[in-house]
């Protein structure tokens, strides 16, 4: 971590590292779980917008999807723990 994280980024990171310790750490649109330890700190700093292996821009943007979807309650964590909204079935 760098000393630099602000505190919104820092609770990204300690969330996003908490879902991987219990193994509910997805990746990307594949699905898989994660099960290495450097990947899931990749995966912590882009949510956090604190990746240096990302452009300002990029940075800028991460966080704001991943409080959007804290707030929606999608993350591993709100599912586990049955904080997660109910999907309705779509209407095919």
């Amino acid at each position: 971590m760098t000393p630099r994280e602000s505190e919104p980024q820092k609770e990204t990171v300690e969330r996003v590292m908490h879902e991987f310790k219990h193994g509910e750490l997805r990746s990307g649109t594949s699905g898989q779980k994660v099960k290495n330890r450097k990947q899931a700190v990749a995966i912590a700093l882009s949510e956090a917008g604190a990746s240096n292996q990302q452009t300002p821009k990029e940075n800028e943007e991460h966080p704001r999807h991943t409080k959007a979807k804290e707030r929606r309650g999608e993350t591993a964590k709100d599912e586990t723990e049955g904080k997660a909204p109910r999907r309705r079935p779509s209407a095919r």
